[in-house]
């Protein structure tokens, strides 16, 4: 084991994670941690050459410590890790929950690297490991109404990423983000989901959502690649020196939101949630 290089993945069971774990099994030069909490597909990826599948939920320390100690039985070091284990959600930031479904997702997206990084900081000193941050595209673009919370969480991993490289620069070690658009996984499914939910739960906003309805789809309907963001994921870990981000399946449409002024922002927004389906 010890002639190939190690990494541990978490979100292995996911919609990203899966090919991921898949490509880098393949390849012959990787040695596969695969974590997750869908028992049902890590016994699934059981059987893959050098894939080691591991339970692990990011949200608690127990269960990272289990993980840890699992990883321990078959390596003192880690070449890499790479988080893809992610939440997203459609909520009204005023809503009934709106604090609850923040706090569950800042857990997964922002602690759940923390708690992870920690826990297997001296595994991954031991080879002078990279760590891989699953941003987002939501990390660098202007927020959108109604995808606070996510935009929160991504907006801090893009923070969080920043500092750790610039402590772990002076141990050479390397922390790289990359910002995926949108992939249909489950995640699509969620966000269809909490629609739904915020439109039928929350009087104040019915008609609006009904107006922006179409334009939620018409991004959910836009998929990336997942065999090109799993190439993407081995080219980093694999390159010798990384760029600092990565972009993949970035939004035309909101890209071009970028150029505009904040307040003319506000207004499209304002327009395509009281007008614009209506009228176009």
């Amino acid at each position: 084991m010890e002639t190939k290089k190690i990494v541990l993945i978490t979100g292995a069971t996911g919609g990203l994670g899966d090919p991921v774990v898949r490509l880098l099994s393949a390849s012959g030069r990787w040695v596969v941690f695969a974590a997750g909490t869908n028992r049902e597909r890590l016994d699934r990826l059981r059987g893959l050459p050098d894939l080691h599948p591991v339970v692990l939920d990011v949200t608690r320390q127990d269960s990272v410590d289990r993980a840890r100690a699992e990883v321990l039985t078959h390596t003192a070091g880690l070449d890499a890790v790479v988080h893809l284990a992610g939440a997203s959600a459609f909520a009204s930031l005023v809503g009934t929950d709106a604090a609850e479904k923040l706090e569950h997702i800042l857990s997964i997206n922002v602690m759940g690297m923390a708690r992870v990084n920690q826990t297997f900081f001296q595994l991954l000193q031991a080879r002078g490991g990279r760590i891989i941050h699953c941003s987002s595209e939501a990390g660098w673009m202007t927020p959108q109404p109604f995808a606070g919370a996510y935009y929160l969480s991504k907006h801090a991993v893009e923070a969080y990423s920043d500092s750790l490289r610039r402590e772990l620069m002076f141990l050479g070690m390397s922390v790289v983000v990359l910002q995926p658009g949108h992939f249909r996984t489950n995640m699509s499914n969620a966000v269809r989901a909490g629609f739904e939910q915020t439109r039928k739960d929350n009087p104040l906003y019915a008609a609006v959502l009904t107006r922006l309805g179409p334009w939620m789809e018409q991004e959910l309907d836009r998929s990336g690649d997942l065999d090109a963001f799993a190439r993407l994921v081995q080219k980093v870990l694999e390159v010798r020196r990384p760029r600092i981000r990565y972009r993949i399946g970035t939004s035309r449409w909101l890209t071009l939101l970028e150029l505009l002024p904040d307040r003319l922002v506000d207004r499209l927004y304002l327009y395509l949630g009281t007008r614009g389906h209506r009228n176009l």
